[in-house]
């Protein structure tokens, strides 16, 4: 809701059955409306002479216009927060993570109803990036009958996305984040076959039946990270090796190339969470990788932690750091969402606390919602540092007030500051 009336949307797709199944979805959900439907991006311009929306829901490959051109003209015109619907996949989904460059707050896949399991969660998915973007920091509103018509104005190409070189990485190989001697031996029994595969669970089941619930304001019930991972009796002892663990949603595709981008090649290992559909979380992590310093690559399970690289949650399944003797590794399993994500940062977090303990240091950033709040106070409650990006550079000041909320955080820092902020206690 925003001042207490309903999100109104406005859905932009060439798919008269993707129209309707979104219209669906989006009119079932209390707190949404759906004011009205286009086709393509001209008779969406013309739909905006008469009703300005909250947010806008776009297709990316439309007739006439394609959805970037569309998408760039609007943020250069009349900025509206825009969840991109994207089915794109392969060197595709590149182009949907471009329309984060170009002002989208979200990417999110388009209704898939193989099962009624799968119907569901992209219900989820869908109502909550639409209610994600509703709340996100945006300039006045536009008002209705303003000279949208230039929107639709012909474009032949979308604009080209121009990127800086990539930084030179050191010539030093990665190492693992473990010390010499027997215990740096000690391997956990995973097969080549089975670190390839980004949902084999080898050496956990998660937990199902009587899974852990909590109450929402919409009345549905979500699970809480005891559905997956229960809650550790204890925590790692303090070593020499520090890990670094992140989680991020709404808006923290640009925070996490910014920290990222500011580590040098030597920093701790680092495992990230960030809220984002299956299809994109390969390039996503492709991107990074070509514009940071240090390495960052989509996780898979038995990959071990190493200092100079990032692993990236795969969409769609949930990240677990474990530890084996002296290494770091991480376990990429199926199960369900927790607090209505899979990947969930409070599965993270709290897999962090159980193996890292004071080894650790958390950081949550911009995103709407809890998720991340309870498994970061178990991190600090475990001995680690904790820090919660601050309200003025969040674009959704959701996760991190709620981490805050719960007294859960040591520091609360602008972003820029963060990335200084965990060097010096990885030190």
């Amino acid at each position: 809701m925003i001042d207490g009336r309903k999100i109104r949307v406005l859905i932009v797709d060439d798919s008269a059955s993707v129209r309707q199944a979104l219209k669906d979805i989006l009119d079932a959900d209390p707190e949404i409306e759906v004011i009205a439907t286009a086709s393509d991006p001209w008779v969406a311009a013309e739909r905006l002479r008469r009703e300005i929306p909250d947010v806008i829901t776009l297709d990316i490959e439309m007739p006439r216009m394609d959805g970037i051109s569309f998408l760039d003209k609007l943020m250069r015109q009349h900025p509206l927060p825009v969840v991109v619907c994207s089915s794109l996949v392969g060197e595709g989904s590149q182009t949907a993570l471009a329309a984060l460059e170009h002002g989208a707050v979200e990417i999110i896949e388009k209704p898939r109803g193989g099962s009624p399991r799968e119907w569901k969660e992209s219900s989820i998915h869908i109502c909550d990036a639409v209610r994600a973007a509703a709340r996100t920091r945006r300039p006045a509103r536009l008002a209705a009958g303003s000279d949208v018509g230039q929107l639709a104005a012909p474009r032949t190409r979308a604009p080209t996305i121009t990127r800086p070189p990539a930084p030179t990485r050191s010539a030093t190989p990665t190492r693992p984040l473990t010390p010499s001697g027997p215990a740096a031996r000690t391997q956990p029994p995973f097969t080549a076959a089975q670190r390839a595969r980004p949902g084999h669970t080898p050496s956990s089941t998660p937990v199902r039946g009587s899974e852990p619930r909590l109450e929402t304001a919409r009345g549905s019930a979500k699970l809480s990270t005891s559905a997956v991972l229960p809650v550790a009796r204890g925590a790692m002892l303090e070593t020499t090796e520090k890990v670094i663990a992140i989680g991020a949603s709404t808006g923290g595709t640009e925070a996490l190339l910014a920290i990222l981008r500011a580590l040098p090649v030597d920093s701790p290992g680092i495992v990230v969470v960030q809220h984002m559909p299956e299809r994109f979380t390969g390039q996503f992590a492709a991107r990074l990788d070509s514009l940071c310093a240090i390495s960052v690559k989509q996780a898979s399970t038995g990959d071990s932690v190493l200092r100079g690289q990032a692993l990236i949650a795969p969409g769609n399944h949930h990240l677990l750091l474990k530890r084996s003797g002296a290494r770091y590794y991480v376990e990429v399993t199926d199960g369900p969402l927790v607090n209505r994500h899979r990947p969930s940062v409070d599965v993270l977090f709290r897999s962090t606390a159980r193996y890292a303990g004071a080894n650790a240091v958390g950081v949550i950033l911009t995103g709407m919602g809890d998720d991340g709040a309870r498994g970061m106070l178990e991190m600090k409650q475990s001995g680690a540092h904790t820090v919660a990006q601050d309200e003025a550079s969040c674009v959704v000041f959701g996760m991190p007030a709620e981490a805050i909320k719960r007294g859960g955080v040591d520091r609360v820092l602008p972003l820029e500051r963060i990335a200084p902020e965990v060097l010096t206690r990885t030190r």
